[in-house]
């Protein structure tokens, strides 16, 4: 494994993916969900520290406004990134530099948020430093810091697992082997040494399930994620700590089924966790009763306590957009304390009241006059769209002047985005400039979406024209020429997949105006 730049993996490149939870609106929402005020500006200034691939970043720059930065020093990673914001045509300010190069800079704004997608798990101590030295000179008063990161007592367990990996890399793998055979070999004499009858993995069987997951993940993934140099696990207490030193205070979970406690601990543990005043030990202690694994925080520099009338006015104010067919939305959510049933009698008109008048955005005050929500608070109904928020039915849309501004360089991405598809299926999002998030196509629905915009109406010739893609994309086919007649019957699956697409995911595409 390469060692330069702190021991960070450098020798492939990290995934495309895309977080929600970093969009600006995302975050808001779910500090007001708790009562925080802040102080974002209008244009936002934001950063992004270890972007990765940067589609996250390009997403939120087309379409959000603002002054939008970011950092990662990998020049592939910048490069990606760089790309996807040239389709766009936003001007942003992205570096393939260290933190501490970029932190050393001089034309630096202070920014309104500032994001750390799992890099605070993956750098020296010495960059954590650095990143803290950074958050407290640069993240202005009232600003969001939204910092995610593997996380004690959840993941322990896994730790001996990855020095397992690490060693066999380092000491087992051939050079000419490269990093994915080097990863390959680490895993298969993981999974022989579990199969030889070590006690380790029989009495943590958590560990041997997970071995088996990773197998099957992307190995730029597992090389980022497992075989950096550094990997350092910390418990919430201790991050609330070092952050302390930039001023900042924890606010809320990002993740926002965090917000409800009967959605991941059962009675009795949340009979315990209401006698835990101090506010750290109880998130500390929520922590050990859901086996915490990874954390995705969001901390405020300075953050107010809003009143129960301010709170409800802001959320009031706020529009929200369904992005799920009703149809296709549960009533139960899968949760880790079992089977939760969603409120149905607030869920199903709230539901409705959404997909209403072609899906079309409302703020929680327009929801709220409903003749079958109007006896309802307006605390509840923001409960019910915090848990179909989380659920990802829902999502906070940006105000209609914003949407109008930002529409036209997303449209560009996208255009970029759905043209790469015909490549292959690295990039799962597209952009939309009503909720300035992204939203998650499959490879076929790309291609679907592609095909109509060149003018094919129909769903029949959607699939006719995908089809003809796989087709031509086999190697049975670029042997022979020849289509066989298992190529063939495929044509009738995307139909009724086109078919699906046009009367399920269409309406909503257009509504977020993507379509």
């Amino acid at each position: 494994m390469s060692n330069w730049t702190d021991g960070y993996v450098t020798d492939i490149d990290y995934i495309h993916g895309y977080y929600r939870q970093l969009s600006p609106g995302l975050l808001w929402f779910a500090t007001l969900a708790k009562g925080i005020g802040t102080r974002l500006q209008r244009p936002l200034r934001y950063l992004e520290l270890g972007y990765g691939q940067g589609l996250s970043l390009a997403i939120h720059a087309a379409a959000c406004e603002g002054e939008f930065w970011g950092t990662d020093f990998m020049p592939a990673h910048a490069a990606n990134a760089r790309e996807l914001l040239d389709a766009s045509g936003v001007t942003a300010h992205v570096f393939d530099q260290s933190f501490e190069e970029f932190a050393a800079r001089t034309d630096l704004p202070e920014f309104d948020i500032i994001c750390l997608h799992g890099i605070w798990t993956w750098v020296s101590a010495a960059s954590r430093a650095v990143i803290i030295d950074l958050l407290h000179r640069k993240l202005t008063y009232g600003g969001l810091a939204y910092v995610s990161y593997n996380c004690s007592p959840g993941y322990t367990p896994v730790e001996p697992l990855r020095q397992l990996l690490n060693l066999h890399a380092e000491l087992a793998g051939a050079a000419g082997d490269g990093v994915t055979g080097k990863i390959d070999g680490a895993l298969e004499f993981a999974q022989a040494v579990a199969d030889s009858g070590a006690a380790f993995f029989d009495e943590n069987p958590f560990v041997t399930a997970h071995l088996k997951k990773i197998r099957d993940y992307s190995r730029g993934y597992l090389a980022h994620e497992y075989f950096d140099g550094n990997w350092d696990l910390m418990p919430f207490a201790q991050v609330c700590a070092l952050l302390a030193e930039a001023k900042l205070d924890f606010a809320a979970s990002a993740r926002l089924y965090d917000h409800d406690d009967a959605l991941d601990i059962a009675p009795e543990g949340r009979r315990f966790l209401a006698s835990v005043v101090n506010p750290i030990l109880r998130e500390s202690v929520r922590d050990y009763l859901v086996n915490r694994r990874f954390r995705s925080d969001i901390f405020v520099k300075g953050p107010r306590r809003l009143s129960n009338l301010q709170q409800a006015d802001l959320l009031k104010a706020q529009r929200f957009m369904l992005m799920t067919a009703p149809a296709d939305i549960s009533m139960t959510i899968a949760a880790q304390a079992g089977a939760y049933t969603l409120p149905t009698a607030i869920c199903k008109p709230l539901i409705d009241t959404l997909a209403s008048q072609d899906f079309e955005p409302k703020t929680l005050e327009q929801i709220s006059a409903h003749a079958d929500l109007d006896a309802i608070p307006i605390a509840k109904l923001a409960d019910a769209l915090l848990l179909l928020n989380g659920a990802g039915h829902v999502h906070c849309a940006q105000d209609a002047e914003t949407v109008d501004r930002v529409e036209a360089r997303c449209r560009k991405l996208n255009a970029f985005i759905l043209d790469r598809a015909r490549y292959g299926d690295a990039i799962g999002c597209l952009a939309s400039p009503v909720t300035g998030a992204g939203v998650r196509l499959s490879h076929h629905e790309q291609l679907f979406l592609a095909v109509r915009l060149l003018g094919y109406h129909e769903p029949q010739s959607w699939a006719q024209c995908v089809w003809r893609y796989e087709a031509e994309h086999a190697s049975e086919y670029r042997q022979t020429g020849k289509l066989s007649e298992s190529s063939a019957q495929r044509m009738g699956e995307l139909v009724s997949q086109a078919e699906d697409f046009a009367t399920k995911r269409l309406p909503i595409l257009k509504a977020l105006r993507i379509a």
